[in-house]
């Protein structure tokens, strides 16, 4: 939903017939509005928007979305960002969740073997007598390394803030731009622990990923004029947490929350011609520096 900044009334002490007026409604031209709907863009009155999944939608962009047989790509209901209205819009953060959380109890079950095998470590001696980590060649850490939780108040304040955060953000981007916001942001907070942090010291946690969609959720609420006090607020809080407790990595977090800012930009302001491969094109890039990190840190560590 966008809102056009003025007053149809005017302040104040001031004329009416002097301030700025704002558009009209294209069905109702002698209504003028502040919203338009978030497909076409064209200006609606109360009386005809439709509340969307994000915003509002008019009654014929509703139609063309919901009406019988398979509708053309171009009329199909999309989010704010391009993507398609799923069904259930929380889906992908519930898997996610349900990942996490399954990782979790095979780590109670196998204990600091599998976190060794898992976590994200530049470069150590394990117990076992051999040499591990990403210098190593074992980059798969980068990834895994984001769905790996030890204690049970890490893991339930992640996934608390997970679906908090990422349940509305999945719906306003659409499953596949919020994937790849959530992956690039988990791996760009991995790769600055892997280049800023000891080589021994292993980190887990979705931290970096959950850092990432606060940021593009910052990004998403200021595109859509909104309240941006309650994400701001979290936001100080949590890094506030991540520089004064000892024991936390403070480069994932720093890491997921720029990826996060910058790829969520990309998604929600990418203008509607060229949206996808601004979209995705933002994502390689992000994944490019990832690369770039981890091959300075390797050839550091070598």
């Amino acid at each position: 939903m966008e809102q056009v900044p003025g007053d149809p009334q005017g302040p104040a002490g001031r004329d009416p017939s002097s301030a700025p007026s704002l558009p009209r409604c294209y069905r109702h031209p002698d209504r003028e509005t502040g919203i338009r709907c978030v497909r076409c863009e064209r200006p609606i009155c109360p009386e005809c928007m439709v509340s969307a999944s994000v915003g509002f939608q008019c009654p014929e962009c509703v139609r063309q979305g919901s009406g019988t047989g398979h509708a053309p790509e171009a009329n199909r209901p999309r989010t704010i960002a391009g993507g398609t209205v799923a069904a259930d819009p929380r889906l992908l953060t519930k898997i996610l969740i349900g990942i996490n959380i399954a990782v979790f109890i095979l780590v109670q079950v196998r204990g600091q073997a599998l976190v060794d095998q898992i976590a994200l470590l530049g470069q150590a001696q394990l117990p076992s007598g051999s040499v591990a980590g990403v210098a190593q060649g074992e980059w798969y850490r980068l990834l895994t390394s984001m769905f790996t939780h030890q204690a049970v108040a890490h893991i339930a304040f992640n996934m608390l803030s997970l679906w908090w955060v990422g349940a509305p953000l999945e719906a306003a981007l659409g499953r596949l731009r919020y994937l790849s916001l959530y992956l690039v942001s988990g791996l760009a907070g991995s790769a600055l622990a892997y280049l800023l942090a000891a080589q021994n010291v292993e980190t887990v946690g979705a931290s970096g990923a959950i850092f990432g969609l606060f940021g593009a959720t910052a990004v998403l609420m200021h595109r859509l004029r909104l309240d941006l006090r309650p994400v701001i607020a979290m936001l100080v809080i949590n890094l506030v947490i991540t520089f004064a407790w000892a024991g936390i990595s403070w480069q994932a977090h720093i890491g997921g929350l720029v990826a996060g800012v910058v790829t969520g930009y990309a998604m929600v302001h990418a203008p509607r011609r060229h949206r996808a491969l601004i979209q995705y094109g933002t994502c390689a890039a992000v994944l490019l520096v990832v690369v770039v990190l981890t091959l300075i840190r390797t050839a550091q560590l070598s």
